[in-house]
């Protein structure tokens, strides 16, 4: 982190640990899909308009994330090399980094005019060095803005844990912090270990072989935020009720911003676009992981449609396509993407080295698990009653390739999204005057310099 040119400065760095000790040789297993993330980490930033810990007070957010904490021992772990050589976490209670910090500017000024890279200023990270044994692979930072208002980051290795792993984590700290019940607890049973994993001959399986040998032109990316109205993404999804009656507000956005990308490429008729699609699969199992299931449960799976389907007055084609297409993701697809990560491992039991899971295509998130009704998860982490977050930013560490579109929850309840883009910067420039995106009217956060 630059900090003379950065409007974030840090005032002090801590180790914070939990309230009660861990057992001695506590041990936290990763499992197949856990190694093969090891290429990314995760970064999460939460706005809070009013700063609910009064003049910027550590004592009580200190105390609650230490009772926090000792319900996550693997969060205050190392990660060490297990007899086969497979990254384990050692549950000693070594801690977590936690950086404090204050912004030279106003919250609203920074969400209207601060970019993608200025927004990696309030979730510091460091990268994994090769020897971990003192490396924290979970950091949490707590920035104050001008005039009142917070923004915690946390940051966390991706082996360790997904985004609905992450969010939790995050909501039981403010859980915990308003003396609540904890609405899910954390589970750590490597319950994907257990189960019987089909033939690695799936569309799934073989995309994951491929994506295992595949190589991304790195490339300068530029981030930005779109922010679509409820009564936007009502009004699209009318519009194309004839073609896909159940479309949800990721089937309409991931469509037109695929779309939207695949027309700055200017690829002849007979070309085929490829959409890499993340789904959690918690829910999706014969026999459900927990909601509060602690490390990975994320499935990639590839869509493909020629050049003349993406055209705009096929809006509706497209839609259905991503639905149908999400709809057709079984069970025995999802596993059998994860019995092919556990059949590739050497001599001794070591998992073959990871891989870019989120590329090199370009690759779409779908987060529609995290709404419940009007009510989106990550919205319900309050540390003070009715403070909710002003904005919840998420990033992915390490990707390459055609770019990553991220569609989130707002703060608005019902069907309105937040669309985080990273493109290569020539692209990015181009979707920001895209007319198709723009007749949404959407609003743009962090984009400051496009």
């Amino acid at each position: 982190m630059s900090e003379q040119r950065s409007k974030v400065l840090v005032c002090s760095k801590l180790t914070a640990v939990s309230s009660h000790p861990v057992e001695p040789g506590k041990t936290h297993l990763l499992t197949p899909l856990d190694q093969a993330m090891g290429q990314h980490s995760l970064h999460l930033v939460f706005y809070y308009e009013k700063n609910p810990f009064r003049s910027f007070d550590w004592d009580p957010l200190r105390v609650s994330l230490s009772e926090t904490l000792s319900l996550y021992s693997p969060v205050t772990g190392r990660l060490t090399r297990g007899e086969a050589g497979n990254w384990e976490v050692k549950c000693n209670d070594a801690g977590v980094r936690v950086v404090r910090a204050k912004v030279s500017v106003r919250i609203d000024e920074w969400l209207k005019y601060a970019n993608g890279i200025e927004e990696k200023d309030l979730a510091f990270w460091e990268e994994m060095p090769e020897n971990p044994n003192t490396w924290s692979p979970f950091r949490i930072q707590v920035s104050e803005f001008e005039g009142g208002g917070i923004a915690i980051g946390i940051n966390c290795s991706h082996m360790n844990a997904d985004l609905t792993s992450l969010i939790l984590f995050f909501k039981t700290w403010t859980e915990v912090h308003q003396q609540q019940a904890i609405a899910n607890p954390p589970v750590f049973s490597s319950a994907l270990h257990g189960r019987p994993l089909p033939k690695a001959n799936t569309k799934s399986a073989k995309y994951y072989v491929t994506k295992s040998i595949a190589e991304a032109p790195s490339v300068k990316m530029a981030s930005t935020t779109f922010k679509f109205s409820n009564s936007v993404i009502k009004q699209c999804l009318s519009e194309i009720r004839v073609n896909c009656p159940d479309a949800t507000p990721f089937d309409l956005l991931a469509a037109i911003f695929w779309m939207s990308v695949a027309r700055l490429k200017g690829s002849k008729d007979e070309h085929t676009h490829s959409l890499s699609i993340c789904i959690d699969f918690r829910r999706l199992l014969k026999e459900p992981l927990p909601c509060g299931y602690f490390g990975n449960a994320l499935h990639f799976s590839l869509l493909s449609l020629r050049e003349k389907d993406m055209i705009p007055g096929e809006l509706g084609h497209v839609v259905d396509a991503v639905h149908g297409h999400l709809v057709g993701i079984k069970e025995e697809e999802i596993l059998s993407a994860v019995g092919w990560l556990e059949s590739q491992k050497g001599e001794g039991g070591k998992f073959a080295p990871p891989f870019r899971m989120y590329g090199p295509e370009l690759t779409c998130v779908n987060t529609e698990h995290m709404v419940d009704g009007d009510q989106s998860l990550m919205y319900t982490a309050m540390f003070e009653e009715n403070v909710k977050p002003a904005h919840v930013a998420y990033h992915v560490g390490n990707v390459a390739g055609e770019g990553l579109i991220m569609v989130m929850p707002t703060p608005e309840e019902g069907l309105a999204r937040t669309v985080m883009v990273t493109l290569p910067e020539d692209e990015m420039v181009k979707l920001c005057e895209d007319e198709s995106i723009l007749r949404l009217e959407p609003t743009r956060l962090l984009s400051g310099g496009l």
